[in-house]
């Protein structure tokens, strides 16, 4: 895919400002239990006693939930996003607080310091919620980690729904299973006219290198294009570049999306369309620690789960935790109410009140 920058200056201040609330957010929930806007030092009681979650895959849902948003905005779209990856329910939890949702059926939740603080206390902690997508999430009718399922429910969502976009992350991890490797096949059944479109992002896993991962980029081209896709690239570790090209990939394959439908719906088209899907690559644990104790962390297995250990107890730990998160500087983020600054919540296209 050719180079485009169709982000204007303000734009791409608006989606990193989104993207960065979105990683405070779900950093936060792998760790605190008071202090959320860190407006003092981060003591060993703001810690939770046992940590449990994960933060590899994160950054990039969050990076997928941002440029939805923003096409939803732009385009009026009815969507939905399935999220595979499992291990990113913070994401999922970051992003519907954020838009307002989770408030709206949860109003000790609200967009405020006081809902910032539970959403953080109540992650994987007893009495809480799950680390995965839990049915209460707004919008969540897949879990993750269900090892496979999610482009099927994908399809099954846009099936008879013909106003309907349904994006789908797909973790490399699950992507070799056996049910993942038949669902690729689903869209021989997707009728251009009378069903909804399903946009495939795939990327992530856990450790090691994943098969389609293990592939030169002609190879994996030749694989997916059998599938009966025509794959999108976007790639890269610097965050202004990445969201640009992000913004033109999901930019050209809805155009090309509803090229096939028009060409179906009116021009009468009779061949099966070639549809679009997005192949993401970057840092697994993107804008966490890079380093912990001399190991590499970011873009290592490390990053997987916690990426910072025992940091009630170790003072260095806690200081390149609190790092790590004043990082993304949530006083720019959040007014000193907690809630967020308009320019937070400016790819929303609907911006709901709590």
């Amino acid at each position: 895919m050719e180079t485009r920058t169709p982000l204007d200056a303000d734009e791409l201040d608006q989606l990193l400002a989104h993207w960065r609330a979105l990683n405070y957010l779900a950093a936060c929930q792998l760790y605190l239990t008071g202090n959320p806007l860190l407006r003092e030092e981060l003591r060993p009681e703001h810690i939770k006693p046992r940590l449990l979650g994960h933060w590899g895959t994160c950054p990039g849902l969050n990076l997928v939930y941002t440029h939805l948003n923003r096409v939803i905005s732009a385009r009026d779209l009815d969507a939905v996003c399935v999220w595979g990856p499992g291990h990113g329910g913070p994401a999922v939890l970051a992003g519907a607080w954020l838009d307002g949702s989770y408030g709206d059926v949860n109003p000790d939740l609200g967009r405020d310091a006081a809902g910032m603080a539970r959403l953080f206390r109540q992650f994987s902690f007893p009495g809480g919620v799950p680390s995965h997508a839990a049915p209460e999430v707004p919008g969540s009718f897949h879990e993750g980690g269900e090892l496979g399922y999610s482009l099927a429910h994908a399809y099954g969502a846009a099936l008879d729904n013909p106003q309907l976009l349904a994006a789908c992350v797909i973790g490399d991890g699950e992507a070799e299973t056996g049910p993942l490797a038949a669902s690729w096949h689903a869209n021989k059944f997707l009728d251009p006219v009378h069903d909804g479109a399903v946009l495939p992002i795939n990327g992530y896993k856990i450790a090691n290198p994943a098969v389609l991962a293990r592939l030169p980029r002609d190879e994996l081209d030749s694989l997916l294009r059998g599938y009966g896709h025509e794959p999108l690239h976007v790639e890269g570790d610097d965050p202004a570049r990445v969201h640009q090209d992000m913004a033109a990939a999901m930019d050209l394959a809805l155009d090309r999306i509803a090229a096939h439908q028009r060409a179906a719906r009116v021009d009468g088209e009779k061949r099966r369309p070639r549809w679009p899907m997005i192949v993401l690559r970057t840092p697994k644990g993107w804008t966490g620690p890079a380093e912990v104790d001399g190991q590499p962390v970011e873009n290592t297995w490390r990053a997987h789960q916690v990426p910072l250990a025992g940091v009630r107890e170790n003072a260095e730990h806690r200081r390149q935790l609190e790092s790590w998160l004043r990082g993304y500087a949530p006083d720019e983020l959040f007014d000193p109410d907690g809630r967020p600054r308009p320019e937070v919540l400016a790819c929303l296209s609907l911006i709901h009140i709590s």
